[in-house]
């Protein structure tokens, strides 16, 4: 209880001033180990005009240090976000293939960065929701404070998934930019025509065409190092020309004739297939190619040319294999 003192100051008093001041530090010691939740002020009065005021010691709010710790993190994810500046020869491929052409590059650059930063702001969420969990786990039945608002927190959580959504899509905007830009003048031009259920590959430059059906998938040549323009056409449904190693599709739309251009830079041997469901066939509409040497792409067109299949073929509609340029060929109708 607080003592107020009003009499005389005489010998007594200055005892019994004495005896007050050292319960009074008593008091206040045993106050402040009692550490109380909430925190309350100790006010004591020792004599006359004597106030003691302790007051429990200041900490630094949590709010404040879990910003702090939140806006360091994020900028952490953001320097792995924007850290392009690595080839993606030296990234993890995250089940990408390797490329076969020269654009191939940018593809898995763009799908390794983009994973890493996925995986950067996946790591601080869930590192603030293992933070959280621990931290602010219940200790007592005391209610915790309530904090009905938190600025800096708030705008926090506006700002970062913008700069996020804004850093994705300048990226993604300036390789696609890049993958669909065309040749001004191409080494070589390949008409391509999707139809119902296969492909027909009309070399415009050789003035040749091939052509298959689903039980005998066309093969299609490239030559390694030179720059292919390819024009995607279809005369029934959407199609999809996917050619898996070059890390790039197209869609094949009636009507409209789609074009991209690579430049392959890997000999071998690579699948393509029909990557938009376009009927019954659609699971059989496969075809392959072949990046060959410069010698062995003109000794394939003299090849088709031997065979008299010289000009450009526009496939039948509805999947019809029996027009006659297709029935040159000898495959299976």
């Amino acid at each position: 209880m607080p003592y107020l003192s009003t009499g005389a100051d005489t010998g007594s008093d200055k005892v019994c001033a004495t005896l007050r001041t050292c319960a009074c530090s008593r008091l206040a010691g045993a106050r402040l180990d009692s550490r109380p939740s909430p925190p309350v002020a100790t006010v004591t009065e020792c004599g006359e005009g004597h106030v003691s005021r302790i007051d429990p010691p200041r900490r630094t709010s949590r709010a404040a240090r879990a910003g702090r710790r939140g806006r360091q993190l994020l900028a952490l994810g953001l320097v792995l976000l924007v850290a392009t500046a690595c080839s993606s020869e030296d990234l993890p491929r995250f089940g990408m293939p390797n490329g076969a052409t020269e654009e191939s590059e940018r593809v898995a650059h763009l799908w390794s960065t983009g994973w890493i930063a996925a995986l950067a702001v996946g790591a601080l969420v869930w590192g603030l929701i293992v933070w959280a969990v621990i931290f602010y786990r219940r200790r007592s039945s005391a209610l915790p404070a309530q904090t009905r608002y938190n600025v800096p927190i708030e705008a926090l959580y506006i700002i970062a998934p913008f700069i996020i959504i804004v850093v994705f899509f300048f990226f993604t905007a300036r390789d696609e930019e890049r993958l669909v830009d065309l040749p001004a003048d191409p080494d070589q031009t390949v008409n391509v025509v999707g139809r119902q259920w296969s492909w027909t590959f009309n070399y415009v430059d050789g003035d040749v065409w091939d052509a298959g059906t689903p039980g005998h998938p066309p093969t299609l040549y490239l030559p390694v190092g030179e720059t292919v323009l390819f024009e995607l056409t279809s005369p029934d449904v959407i199609h999809s020309f996917w050619v898996v190693d070059f890390l790039f599709k197209m869609d094949v739309i009636p009507g409209k004739m789609n074009k991209f251009a690579v430049t392959p830079n890997k000999e071998g041997t690579f699948s393509g297939k029909c990557a938009e469901l376009c009927g019954f066939d659609h699971s059989r509409m496969l075809f392959n190619v072949e990046i060959v040497s410069q010698n062995e792409y003109e000794e394939h067109l003299d090849t088709l040319r031997d065979l008299g299949q010289t000009g450009e073929v526009d496939a039948p509609l509805r999947g019809s294999f029996s027009t006659e340029p297709l029935s040159q060929t000898g495959s299976d109708q």
